[in-house]
């Protein structure tokens, strides 16, 4: 598996957060493996793949991507290494099972286990100083102008990086708005938040290697709709058929061929 945050064209991960069980879990990963160890996407480093499973199914998961160039994340870390904390599993432990991402601020964390700023900053920072890309969500609540859910959302990155050690991120941005929505927000829209903040994230000293993806009820037929302007897609439920990802992947080679040709 990847074991960085190699640099790829595109960015395409996908978290299951906790849809399925410990069984249908692995076998959507072994699915997956199947798909990244032929698909020319992967093998000609067009993208950078990568999933999140609950914390019982890394291990495994892990095992059933054994030989693909696919990275491995966990969906929570602890702000602490180690200590009491029941409950909790340190970037420590994630690291040594084999994640090299750790997913950082998402929307549901904020409203469902009221992590506020000071908690998230708190995990970044576990992250990076144990060796892992903090997957770093963000979004506005509701929906603005390009212009003002830029500020809003650079705000929160900055917010969220500030007690952290140098290193790469990858931002999901991902607008509240949209998360569990029909469909994601309007391409042009995506396009424009994402470029400031791309902008900002490349600005941001220390954070070399860092990219910015887009979230939110992202699916296969996006990445086309965005026409090369966004460089990759945070997944959730429109990836629970590993053929949705595998025409994701399609869609990353098209791209990249219309991009050689230009």
């Amino acid at each position: 598996m990847l074991s960085d945050s190699a640099a790829a064209p595109f960015t395409v991960g996908v978290s299951l957060k906790m849809y399925f069980g410990h069984a249908r879990t692995v076998e959507w990963a072994t699915a997956i493996g199947d798909i990244a160890r032929r698909h020319p996407a992967v093998a000609d480093g067009l993208v950078e793949l990568f999933v999140v499973p609950t914390f019982p199914s890394i291990v495994p998961v892990r095992d059933a991507l054994a030989g693909a160039s696919v990275r491995l994340g966990a969906q929570d870390i602890a702000w602490a290494d180690s200590g009491a904390f029941t409950g909790e599993v340190s970037g420590v432990e994630l690291a040594e099972i084999g994640c090299t991402l750790a997913e950082v601020g998402h929307a549901e964390r904020r409203a469902l286990f009221h992590e506020d700023d000071e908690v998230i900053a708190q995990k970044t920072a576990a992250a990076l100083r144990n060796g892992l890309t903090p997957l770093l969500c963000v979004g506005e609540e509701e929906a603005a102008s390009p212009a003002i859910s830029s500020l809003e959302v650079t705000q929160q990155i900055e917010s969220a990086l500030a007690q952290a050690g140098p290193g790469a991120i990858i931002v999901a941005y991902e607008p509240q708005w949209a998360i569990g929505a029909p469909k994601p927000a309007a391409p042009e829209y995506i396009a424009a938040v994402v470029a400031e903040l791309e902008q900002f994230v490349q600005a941001l000293e220390g954070r070399d290697g860092s990219r910015v993806i887009y979230g939110g009820s992202a699916g296969p037929g996006l990445l086309t709709s965005l026409g090369g302007d966004v460089k990759g897609l945070f997944l959730g439920r429109f990836a629970h058929d590993p053929a949705a990802v595998e025409l994701i992947l399609d869609e990353v080679v098209a791209l990249a061929h219309q991009g050689a040709s230009a």
